[in-house]
């Protein structure tokens, strides 16, 4: 083994494995996580960062996920040509208030003051309509 391949070798052992497989199976391999684990993935290093965030084969799944709870919303991003990252940014948290509210989690709730700030989330008077719709039916 010459000093170019030791080099090589050396270098490919502290690579990535993102670098060092082809590009469909690291795909493969971080379809497989779920939002929240993504996005961790994405923060750990530049390599995985511009491989996550640069693959709308990755985001567009939970796009479609979140988009079960809010057609609309998600249907308007694609209007507007948002890459399928920049709509689950814009909606996962949406999605996961408006599925709460829409499975009646807080038909109960008979004051603002009892509702869990942390989990609210600014909504447009379109959602709140489908919400109170919702509750009306109850």
């Amino acid at each position: 083994m010459d000093a170019a391949d030791t080099e090589q070798a050396r270098t490919a052992s502290h690579g990535s494995f993102v670098d060092l497989l082809p590009p469909e199976v690291t795909c493969k391999i971080f379809s497989q996580l779920d939002i929240q684990s993504l996005c961790r993935a994405s923060e750990t290093c530049q390599s995985w960062n511009h491989t996550i965030i640069n693959n709308d084969a990755l985001w567009k799944p939970h796009c479609l996920t979140a988009r079960a709870v809010c057609p609309r919303e998600i249907n308007s991003d694609i209007e507007h040509n948002y890459t399928w990252r920049e709509i689950i940014k814009r909606n996962y948290q949406k999605s996961k208030v408006k599925r709460a509210w829409l499975s009646g989690r807080y038909s109960n709730v008979r004051s603002p003051l009892n509702l869990p700030k942390r989990f609210m989330y600014p909504m447009d008077g379109d959602t709140w309509g489908e919400i109170l719709d919702a509750e009306l039916k109850r």
